[in-house]
């Protein structure tokens, strides 16, 4: 599952495409098909945003929660190919976007009436 957090005025306009440059890297980065899209944006007030300093309004926060078993090179990956995806199609610079994965073992998750190490039809490899 994916959250990205940022200001509204600069969120909500490109919500859509930024679902859809996250969602084609972590296709082509980890594996996880189309259809596994998870994406939560959550638009804040600029009153309620703090970023650091040197930031821009368009500071945008996206973290990406997932079951263990990456290689740290697959998720290095993940990362610079966020980056670089971002700014190509979105034009927000590197400097205003922060990364953050959070990974929790499989038994932790709860999907389809099961725990994820329960779940024996994943359509993606989770150790990659």
């Amino acid at each position: 599952m994916i959250v990205v957090y940022g200001i509204k005025e600069n969120l909500n306009p490109i919500k859509a495409k930024l679902s859809d440059v996250i969602q084609s890297c972590l296709n082509s980065e980890i594996g996880l098909p189309e259809d596994k899209r998870a994406h939560r944006f959550i638009p804040m007030a600029k009153e309620d945003f703090y970023y650091p300093d040197g930031r821009s309004n368009a500071y945008t926060v996206i973290e990406i929660n997932m079951m263990e078993g990456r290689t740290v090179e697959t998720k290095k990956a993940l990362i610079k190919s966020l980056f670089s995806t971002i700014e190509c199609e979105l034009g927000i610079s590197p400097i205003d976007v922060e990364i953050t994965i959070k990974e929790q073992p499989a038994h932790c998750w709860g999907f389809r009436d099961m725990t994820g190490d329960e779940a024996k039809d994943l359509k993606y490899q989770v150790n990659v």
